[in-house]
């Protein structure tokens, strides 16, 4: 029969699915015993009615089961204890009052500082933009962000259009995001790990918030949320140049803005402004990105409804690339009706192999060269 510390090590590579670490580690697995072929297991989830426990489940006994001699194995589930909480989140996440009564500067909230802010962190902050709605600027910071993480990358995506949310429904969320001890732990889809404040309200209720408010709740998606560190946080903003913009360009001053039009020439001009607004407030302007460019008929021909040249013709007066051309799908329209991104469900088709393009000029091509010296203070480019 394994010995009790032999399933121990069995259930070392196994990882809880929202927070990325062995249950081990984070000490989850409470009490391991066998006898005559049958092995049990009491684990103590992060919260009693944790989504995820029948993955959890699955996932304890694959672990055990490849121990030789194992018959049987049977599962118990407990919770942790108040005090086993908030000694996981200081391990994960540190104090929340680390830096209680300090007064709010640049890059920081009241409690902790914004991980992003720092120049050593290794996370692109990748700014989806438009000048105006209606564009499909949601469609694409979802469908981009899964391109992303299909490159094996670690994808974060912050729904910031406050009073238009829609990513956890794009994106097909299951589950509000959990809570340990104050901290929230994003739920994530298609490995894509996403805060939005859809999940506080409801989706015909009305966000009326002023600026203050605004700015508040945007620091507490950068601060209280979990990510762990990422490659990619993709922030899809509210359309326009109003203060969500401005407060995410003064959290995060590495980010990097992709403008996102339609192909006819209002709509380039209307888009044209998002790009100034990045240059106000100092943020590069990396690339165009135009949607709803042409619709496919059964005939095979491309029909450009709403005209032609919107994107080029913006890009090359910023003097950016235009990283990609999506047409008009009627999947891609229903995936984000429906939680089925067109990325996830059809990465290979017409819209998917778009996303792929852009996802890959992203990360390669527009790969910054910058490096951070810790000892040194500075930046190299």
């Amino acid at each position: 029969m394994p010995t009790d510390a032999e399933i121990i090590e069995a259930l070392r590579p196994v990882e809880d699915p929202e927070l990325h670490r062995s249950i081990v580690d984070l000490g989850m697995v409470k009490e391991v015993s066998s006898a005559g072929g049958a092995v049990k297991v009491l684990i103590a989830l992060t919260t009693p009615g944790c989504p995820l426990k029948n993955e959890i489940n699955t996932r304890v006994r694959a672990g055990v089961s490849v121990l030789p001699d194992v018959d049987s194995v049977e599962i118990e589930f407990t919770a942790m204890s108040p005090d086993e909480l908030a000694a996981l989140r200081q391990e994960l996440h540190g104090n929340p009052a680390a830096t209680a009564g300090s007064q709010p500067t640049h890059g920081h909230s009241e409690g902790r500082e914004i991980p992003f802010a720092d120049p050593a962190s290794r996370t692109r902050i990748l700014l989806i933009a438009s000048g105006k709605g209606g564009v499909g600027k949601s469609s694409v910071s979802t469908n981009l962000s899964i391109a992303l993480a299909q490159r094996g990358k670690s994808v974060a995506l912050v729904d910031a259009d406050v009073w238009g949310f829609s990513i956890p429904r794009m994106l097909g969320v299951q589950h509000p995001p959990q809570v340990i001890d104050s901290m929230l732990v994003p739920p994530e889809a298609h490995g894509v790990r996403c805060m939005s404040v859809g999940f506080f309200a409801d989706e015909d209720q009305a966000v009326v918030w002023r600026g203050p408010m605004l700015h508040k709740a945007l620091e507490q998606f950068l601060t209280d949320v979990f990510w762990d560190d990422p490659d990619y946080l993709v922030i899809d903003l509210p359309p326009g140049t109003g203060d969500v913009s401005i407060s995410i360009a003064q959290f995060m001053p590495r980010s990097e803005v992709f403008v996102v039009t339609t192909p006819q020439p209002a709509a380039q001009r209307v888009a044209q402004r998002a790009a100034a607004m990045a240059e106000k407030v100092n943020l590069p302007v990396r690339g165009i990105i135009e949607n709803m460019s042409w619709f496919t008929g059964d005939d095979g021909k491309q029909y450009e409804i709403f005209g032609s040249g919107g994107g080029r013709e913006l890009a090359e007066r910023l003097e950016v690339p235009l990283l990609g051309q999506i047409p008009l799908l009627n999947d891609l329209r229903e995936g984000s009706d429906s939680g089925h991104p067109v990325m996830a469900e059809d990465p290979t088709g017409e819209a998917g192999t778009v996303f792929a393009s852009i996802a890959e000029q992203i990360d390669v091509e527009l790969a910054p060269t910058r490096r951070y010296h810790p000892g040194l203070n500075l930046i190299e480019s």
